[in-house]
């Protein structure tokens, strides 16, 4: 293993930094599984932060029991070897499904504010991730770790200002509002624990190798810390959207809009950093399908990520909250299996006997998350060891 533990606060980040995808600053996500419930959406995200705390903790120590080096053995030690075997596929499945609605993600913000062709955008996303994933795992690390930074900065600033200078409207609207005809499912309690699953699927192929490098008091701390960010930024996108409903449901990337009535020149910048988010989360997404598949800098990998990156293009014409709206509650459903399991094995205390399932624990060699939270870490000062 790597001697190197991670500070709590870059474990925070990496996580923060992996759900926060494209979907989530393009407000889209939040829309359809919170906003559209109006103040009964409110009570879904404080929920969505306690259980991204608990399950982003039980997944990463599992992580570091199993060593992992990718999602696949935390997932066939909590649901033995069909379930595993199952999810393992579901999770590498979806992955893919990321990398084909960041392209959809790129082609409406082509067409919405830029006036161009959608399939422009699209194009232009999947060959940027594809380049960069057969650049190599540096060039992953560098895109993602410089980047998130800038989107929260950006989402942070927007959505408080839109709250703090509009703050009637919004009351307004949490007093009255409310569609849940509109939402993926009427049921804000369900698509509170979907929005929670799907995240987690995608999440896992970062959170588990994660935990294989850091130490357990970091892993819980972390993992409380990002549960928590994440809560409050979902929050806040949230409670923008709401301020100017009437407008940010037509759009499909509502968040823009909002930033737009700051002024003409955020919309602009926050456009242009939600485009390098896209790419970020379309190259985490092409990687850790491909890197599931085939070992890098192999003929394998090199067709398989081509292939890959022709075949999620076509398939991203569907549209971005069409996507969001059908592939996202897909993928929660399909990752409440995964949450049950990952739960059961807690509950039968199986958290510390991995040797019992056949599992037996590896030295992991540096992987995409090792080297993401060393990137990170680099952007500040981490405390020496500890466990």
């Amino acid at each position: 293993m790597p001697k190197k533990q991670f500070s709590v606060l870059v474990i925070a980040a990496t996580y923060i930094g992996t759900v926060v995808g494209a979907g989530f600053a393009s407000g889209q996500e939040v829309l359809q599984f919170f906003g559209y419930f109006g103040r009964a959406g409110l009570a879904g995200l404080a929920i969505t932060a306690v259980l991204l705390s608990v399950f982003g903790y039980i997944i990463m120590e599992l992580g570091r029991r199993l060593g992992a080096e990718s999602h696949l053995p935390v997932i066939r030690y909590a649901g033995g070897r069909w379930i595993g075997s199952l999810l393992d596929w579901v999770t590498t499945a979806f992955l893919f499904g990321g990398l084909v609605t960041m392209g959809a993600g790129a082609g409406a913000i082509f067409s919405e504010q830029f006036g161009l062709p959608f399939i422009w955008g699209s194009v232009l996303m999947i060959a940027a991730a594809l380049f960069t994933v057969l650049f190599g795992i540096s060039g992953v690390v560098r895109s993602i770790s410089f980047v998130v930074p800038l989107l929260l900065a950006a989402v942070f600033g927007v959505a408080v200002y839109t709250i703090a200078t509009d703050y009637p409207a919004l009351l307004a609207t949490l007093r009255s509002y409310s569609e849940p005809s509109r939402a993926p499912l009427p049921y804000w309690p369900l698509t509170t624990v979907l929005y929670v699953s799907y995240n987690l699927v995608l999440a896992i192929a970062i959170l588990a190798p994660l935990g294989a490098v850091s130490g357990p008091n970091r892993l819980r701390t972390g993992a409380i810390l990002g549960g928590i960010g994440l809560g409050i930024g979902a929050t806040l996108i949230n409670l923008a959207i709401l301020t100017h409903i009437g407008r940010a449901a037509s759009y499909e990337i509502p968040m823009i809009m909002v930033a737009g009535t700051v002024s003409p020149l955020v919309r602009t910048v926050y456009t242009l950093i939600l485009l390098a988010e896209v790419y970020t989360t379309a190259v985490g997404s092409l990687y850790g399908f491909v890197a599931r598949l085939s070992k890098q800098g192999t003929p394998k990998y090199r067709y398989l990520s081509s292939g890959a990156a022709i075949l999620a293009l076509g398939l991203s014409q569907f549209g971005f909250s069409n996507l969001v709206g059908t592939l996202f509650p897909a993928v929660g459903f399909a990752g409440l299996l995964m949450l049950a399991a990952l739960a059961f094995a807690v509950v039968r205390g199986k958290i510390g006997e991995y040797s019992k399932r056949g599992i037996k624990p590896v030295q992991p060699s540096p992987s995409l998350t090792f080297h993401l939270a060393e990137e990170i870490s680099k952007r500040g000062n981490s405390p020496d060891d500890e466990n």
